[in-house]
Order: C-alpha cells, then structure tokens, then sequence
C-alpha cells in the first residue's frame, strides 16, 4: 500500500515539474535576447507579487487604541466654540485686535487621520493591479488569503464615507439652511469615489485618476476645513438634534453590517472553509475601528451637549464596548456553528457586539429625543 501511494506522489510530482522543465531547457537554447526579456518579465512578475503580497499582509500603524493619542478627555471646548478674546489688543505693538480662535473639529481630523491611514501609511489594497486581477481570474475576496486587509480599509472607510456626508450635509452648515461649506463637499464627493479604480481601466476605455488620488484630496479638503473652522472661518453647528441624526446613521449603518454578518453565519456556516467569512469579519472590524475613534471624536465635539444631557457616562460605556469588540482578532476567521467548539462562529460574536454598540446608539437618541 505505501509503494502505490509513493507512486502516485511520484507521478503527481512529475506531472507538475514536467512542463517547466520543458520551460527551462526551451529558455536555455533560446538566444540570449530572448533569455533577457524573459528574465527581466519573470523577475518583475516575481517582484510585483512579492510586494503584492508584502502589502497585504503588513498592516503599518494598525493600533487599536489609536484614539487615545488624539487625548480628547482634555479637551473642554465645543467643535466651533470661540475660545479667543476678539476684543483684546496687543499693547506692545500696537497691533490690530488679536485673530479670534474657535475649537477644531475632532470629527474631521480622526476622518482625515482615518483615511491617512488608509491610502498614505498603508497601500490601498482594492485598486491595486494585482488585486483587481484576482487569483486566476476569481476574485481575492472569493478566496480564504490575501484580501483581509483590503476588507478591513473598506469597513474604514465606510464610516468615513458615512461621516463626511454628514459633515457636509449638516454638521458644517447653520440648521441646514445655510451653503453648503466648499471643503466639505468636495470631500464628500471625494469620499464616494469608487475604491477599486487603477489608473486605466476598460469601462471606459482609458487611463483613469486612481482611487487614492481621490482619497488624498478629501484628506486636504477636511483639513482645510478644520484649519478655517479654528480661525473662526467656517461653522460647526454642534446642536443635539444634529447629534441625534449622526448617531442614527451610524446606528442603521452598523445594523445593516449586523444583518450582512447574520446571513453569513446562518446561511454558510462552513467554519473554515468558508470563504467569505474573512472579508465579512474584516469588513465589519474595520468599520468599528473607524467608528471607534470617530464616536470619541463625536463625544468631543459634542461635549456640552452630552454634559448638559448627563449623557457622558453612556457616551463613555459605548466607547468602551466599541473598542471591546476589537479585541477579537483571530489568526483565522472561522464561520462555524454558534455553539461550534472546534470551529467556532467569530460572525456571531463580531455581530454580539456590533448591536450591543447599535443598543447604546438607540438609547442615547432616544435620551436626547425627549
């Protein structure tokens, strides 16, 4: 019996190592332009995917408590607030009244740090050559390997994408009535770019700016916003009704990946062998870890309202539950049966603490409602 299962590995071995051997004696009698050119494409091929590779599985500055440096607690001034004395002069030099100052925006730093993170300290894996051509023709996020990071910036940057139309929407604008503010805008219109454009495509024909340009350009459009808003030249309309109607998008935002994190676990549960269940996980970490520094920076730039509410100590325990959640952080996502041992089901758990976060959500609308 060993002798027949040798065999067949040796005739499985040889059937695989023939055709490049075949390869390799043709290249040694070709001429040596031809070796050139060859060993010039096999070597760049070989150097594309090994950087490919490289980017997808080095994730630079990934740090779950990366909202801690942003050091919020200190803060004691309302997004928009004025903080200088308009009034007051310099009596040294007879200058003119000193340049008012107003509180930046939390909200729109962490969205432009978010995106940063993105595009700058991280290659954005989804419009990548190699990503859109897949692993021979099926796509990467069909496959159990190499499309978890990508996931991951996509959850990202849905809440970012979430966040920037409601900063344009209403955050930056005076009881919406007011213009729409120019900086806001175009990053909202930025942020919805497609994220898996390189820089030529087929649809149409031709070259194309790629995703990240997009991206980049939303990054300088916050920025400028927040650098106008702290000299007092942009508005920030932090009303509790606003907060309200943020805190609902991102609650029915959350919910629907709930619902996509549900249908995956009862409808494929495959525990490892599921191949989708990678990205969905990923997908759904990644927007969490996006909302948790972006619920700080809300807490921040809403603080009197969340003050004058008594509403801190719930802000603070769903803060606590968001960032619980990304303490899972498995070697490999497993899609099994909810009391399964061997395999168990990380969808569900991401999903437990995906509502508990949307239950905390709803309660605080709810308290501010009445």
């Amino acid at each position: 019996m060993l002798e027949f299962l040798l065999r067949i590995f040796r005739a499985i071995g040889r059937a695989i190592a023939w055709p490049i051997v075949w390869l390799w004696h043709r290249y040694l009698r070709a001429s040596w332009i031809v070796q050139a050119v060859v060993g010039v494409c096999v070597i760049g091929f070989v150097a594309l995917y090994g950087y490919f590779v490289w980017t997808t599985q080095v994730w630079t500055n990934f740090n779950p408590d990366y909202a801690d440096a942003y050091a919020f607690e200190k803060r004691n001034v309302t997004a928009g607030e004025q903080v200088g004395d308009p009034a007051s002069a310099s009596t040294t030099t007879g200058s003119a009244a000193a340049a008012k100052t107003c509180g930046r925006s939390a909200i729109a730093d962490v969205s432009a740090d978010l995106t940063d993170f993105n595009v700058n300290q991280n290659a954005w894996i989804s419009s990548m050559l190699l990503f859109k051509l897949g692993f021979f023709g099926m796509s990467w996020d069909d496959t159990p390997f190499l499309d978890n990071k990508a996931s991951f910036q996509r959850g990202i940057n849905q809440a970012v994408r979430r966040t920037t139309t409601e900063l344009a929407d209403n955050l930056g604008r005076l009881r919406g009535t007011s213009q729409v503010d120019s900086d806001l805008q175009s990053a909202r219109g930025n942020m919805q770019f497609d994220e898996y454009t390189w820089y030529f495509g087929l649809r149409p024909f031709g070259p194309k700016t790629p995703t990240p340009s997009y991206y980049r350009d939303a990054i300088k459009s916050l920025r400028a916003f927040n650098t106008r808003l702290e000299k007092c030249g942009a508005v920030f309309d932090a009303r509790a009704d606003n907060l309200i109607q943020f805190i609902d998008r991102i609650a029915n935002d959350i919910g629907g990946t709930s619902a996509i994190l549900k249908d995956r676990a009862e409808n494929h549960a495959n525990g490892w062998l599921d191949p989708r269940a990678d990205d969905r996980f990923w997908f759904a970490y990644g927007q969490l870890y996006g909302y948790y520094g972006l619920l700080k920076a809300t807490h921040a730039d809403f603080e009197e309202v969340l003050r004058t509410r008594n509403l801190d100590n719930l802000w603070k325990q769903m803060e606590e539950q968001t960032r619980s959640a990304l303490n899972i952080q498995p070697f490999i996502v497993s899609n099994g049966a909810e009391a399964g041992w061997l395999m168990p089901s990380h969808l569900i758990t991401m999903g437990f603490y995906i509502l508990r976060v949307r239950s905390n959500l709803v309660e605080i609308s709810n308290a501010l409602s009445r």
